[in-house]
């Protein structure tokens, strides 16, 4: 009996390795492996060989699961496959071939049936075999593949040798990385000594933790048995690069997720030794999988959800935490864009979060500022270089000159955006602040539609990612516009791109529109991740603002969306959250907000999430909205621009989001707003003209600074009085002059202190932002 289970366990682990070299893209491998362990038969790849007549690899593939005398299904086997190697060897005339498969090959079945090979020596002699009624039927080689592939099958399926062989195991996905890491929880809790992100240098030997050299013990001085931080290992189900080609790295293997500690159970609170020992070092780390002490309560109660982050309680997390509550999610309508066309596409600038770039159905793009909804820019599409463009989009455009905006984006730091069209091209423009937009470059990139376009930057290079209906993969570096790499193994359109930076790697996971997502380096050596998108829906990936958790969303052929969180150390879904509806007539779009919640627009509203929980939080019903809206929020979560009908843009914004608006017309903050008794937040937009700003503020009196006044001292008339002297005189010292920043990208900037502001004395040829920004100080400073 323990034999039998013994070579069961085997067994099990053969499938586990063929599904990690069918995962890792390594498909030789696993039929090689196949064929060699004998665990299992693939009839598709058995199939494939036949279709295409590669007869010495389908005999070869066979043999490692029978033999011709095993019994009288596998001879019948292996002499239909010679027997029509031999018919087309004579159909194509090849009569030397004929003769050598006929003594080398079919002569084995000669003793069974001598006459039956003497017919067929006698084919030789027939200057058309067909010519013998038994062969009258022969059509061509490719019909008769297809026949002889029907009866093989069922000699297969009949052969009590490919018994329990012919079907692969129901197996979770990434089985044996899970099983690996466990294993190194193991070794890992085993430590005398464990620390939190142990450095594992090599499978091959168990895993011990050294005692560190400048090892700290942390507890809190309110309740220190509350303060037992857990040790973890950093999370990434990636897999890292591989040092030399096709072979495998440490990182493929197996430490692509996280190791974690067990959590401190009921039975060690109170133990000095094991409070000591678990409060090293940490703040919060998130438990992937329960790891039980042996020896100890294994209850329910007793162990940690895989659910459930574990948070060390000190002093500095406490006095840091900040609750996050639904009252902080954007509700409330503050803006109505009207553009002439259909928005396709929308992005908020990651620095200015009230400038928002929308691209449209015709191929035009805008800049709007959603605080006092005016487009600042308006471009219409064109090409910039008709004659650098190639035959096949010239082509295109000839049949069919409509051109729509699949994706606009900005670059992380807002110098550049992007814009992916429908047919073949993408387009870069450099973004110098307000209207200052310059054509930096122009790329036929794909054939076809270009899905989707996303910037990253790898070892501090500015690159563009592209993907498109021809499923492949581009990367372009932003100022030459030189393609770097070209990422092939998509097998249907790119739909989406997310790329990311985790534990000092870069890479880049993509979807296609058949449900699924791979994983890439930069460079050009295959995807190192390969899995299926829920339900195999048309999907899309994101982070949540702390880069710690993963989501995606998408809708299949059905109807049916998804809205998934992933376990990044077994690269499955950890959480399905629920309320999505059934029968979707497009790909739901979604965004995390922040690090607490999740959106989705469906079903005519957006709907809400904590990341935490499956079950629906609230809905957000901004009105007139299609039935699956694209959706944007700006960095902050505070705006939340939604694509609504009649071509307008929704601009929904928080409590905070509407004091952010407010701010930026009026230049400050209103403090009767702010009843508390601490100093006050004023936010400053810099990013609207002196023009722009009266219009804005005409109700309020304005005060006009005249740059080529020398002396500062006028403009001091402006201070409110209610400031003392002190604060005055420092008001008056000059703060470093930004004239030579040439980005023109500014940052908002919060004020909690009348000591921040300060004076600046410009010069006559000062530049319009200048001259906002300092009006703009002047009037924060009269608040207080």
């Amino acid at each position: 009996m323990a034999s039998e289970k013994r070579s069961a366990l085997n067994k099990e682990l053969l499938f586990l390795i063929l599904q990690f070299c069918n995962d890792e893209g390594y498909k030789r491998t696993a039929h090689i492996f196949e064929r060699e362990s004998g665990c299992y038969f693939d009839m598709e790849f058995f199939e494939d060989l036949v279709l295409n007549g590669k007869w010495n690899k389908v005999e070869k593939y066979l043999s490692g699961f029978t033999s011709i005398n095993d019994n009288k299904y596998s001879t019948k086997i292996y002499f239909e496959i010679r027997k029509l190697n031999f018919l087309e060897a004579l159909d194509k005339n090849d009569r030397a071939k004929a003769l050598d498969i006929l003594m080398k090959d079919l002569k084995v079945f000669a003793q069974d049936n001598e006459e039956l090979y003497r017919e067929m020596t006698q084919l030789l002699t027939l200057d058309n075999f067909r010519e013998h009624e038994l062969l009258s039927m022969y059509e061509d080689a490719e019909s008769s593949r297809k026949i002889l592939m029907d009866e093989l099958k069922k000699l297969i399926e009949v052969n009590p040798i490919f018994h329990g062989k012919l079907k692969f195991p129901v197996i979770k996905s990434q089985r044996l990385r899970r099983l690996i890491n466990q294993g190194l929880n193991w070794q890992h809790i085993q430590c005398k000594y464990p620390q939190p992100n142990p450095d594992i240098e090599t499978l091959f030997e168990d895993h011990v933790c050294q005692w560190p050299q400048d090892h700290l013990f942390m507890q809190s001085t309110d309740n220190p048995q509350l303060d037992a931080s857990l040790p973890v290992f950093p999370s990434s189900w990636f897999c890292g690069p591989s040092t030399v080609t096709q072979a495998v790295s440490r990182e493929d293997i197996c430490v692509s997720g996280p190791i974690t500690s067990v959590a401190t159970t009921s039975d060690n609170i109170g133990d000095s030794n094991t409070m000591s020992q678990n409060s090293l070092l940490g703040a919060e780390y998130e438990v992937a999988s329960t790891v039980l002490h042996p020896g100890r309560n294994h209850s329910p109660e007793s162990s940690v959800s895989d659910d459930l982050p574990i948070i060390s309680m000190n002093n500095g997390m406490l006095q840091n935490f900040e609750p996050v509550s639904n009252t902080d999610l954007p509700k409330t309508v503050a803006q109505i864009l009207n553009e002439s066309s259909s928005p396709m596409s929308m992005d908020f600038h990651p620095v200015r979060q009230t400038f928002l770039l929308v691209g449209t159905d015709i191929g035009d793009i805008g800049l709007w500022d959603v605080n006092l909804g005016v487009k600042l820019l308006s471009r219409n599409f064109t090409v910039w270089n008709i004659g650098a463009c190639s035959t096949m989009f010239k082509t295109a455009m000839m049949k069919d000159p409509c051109m729509s905006v699949n994706r606009i984006a900005w670059s992380p730091n807002g110098s550049f955006f992007g814009i992916a069209y429908s047919k073949h091209i993408v387009q870069l423009y450099s973004y110098h602040g307000v209207t200052d937009v310059q054509q930096k470059l122009e790329i036929d990139a794909h054939v076809g539609g270009v899905n989707d376009l996303a910037f990253a930057t790898p070892s501090k290079q500015q690159l563009v990612i592209t993907g498109g209906d021809d499923k492949l993969i581009k990367v372009w570096d932003v100022i030459t516009g030189v393609q770097m790499h070209n990422l092939e193994g998509h097998e249907a359109p790119v739909y989406s791109l997310c790329p990311h930076c985790k534990d000092g790697i870069h890479f880049i996971f993509s979807t296609s529109v058949d449900g699924k997502i791979k994983a890439w380096l930069y460079d050009n050596m295959g995807a190192r991740v390969h899995i299926d998108a829920p339900g195999l829906a048309c999907t899309t990936i994101a982070y949540s603002a702390d880069n710690k958790r993963l989501f995606s969303c998408g809708t299949n052929k059905n109807g049916e969306s998804f809205l998934v969180e992933w376990n990044e150390s077994e690269g499955d879904a950890k959480r399905t959250y629920q309320g999505l509806c059934e029968n979707s007539s497009a790909v739901v779009q979604f965004s995390p907000i922040k690090e607490k919640f999740l959106a989705a627009a469906d079903d005519h509203v957006i709907k809400i999430w904590d990341m935490d929980k499956v079950e629906q939080l609230t809905i957000i019903d901004a009105g007139d909205l299609p039935a699956n809206p694209h959706i944007r929020f700006n960095k902050d979560g505070t705006l939340l621009a939604a694509i609504a009908s009649k071509n307008k843009i929704k601009i929904l914004a928080t409590a905070y989001g509407l004091q952010l608006l407010n701010a930026s017309v009026t230049g400050f903050v209103n403090s009767s707003s702010d009843v508390s008794d601490g100093p006050r937040k004023h936010v400053i937009n810099p990013s609207l003209s002196v023009a722009n700003y009266g219009e804005a503020d005409a109700h309020e009196p304005t005060h006009v600074i005249n740059p080529s006044v020398a002396n500062s001292g006028e403009a001091d008339a402006h201070v409110p009085t209610n400031c003392n002297e002190e604060r005055i005189k420092d008001a008056k010292q000059k703060i470093v002059d930004n004239s030579n920043n040439k980005s023109g990208v500014c940052k908002i900037i919060q004020i909690s202190m009348p000591s921040q502001c300060k004076s600046l004395q410009l010069n006559g040829c000062g530049e319009a932002d200048k001259i906002f920004s300092f009006y703009a100080f002047i009037r924060v400073i009269s608040s207080f």
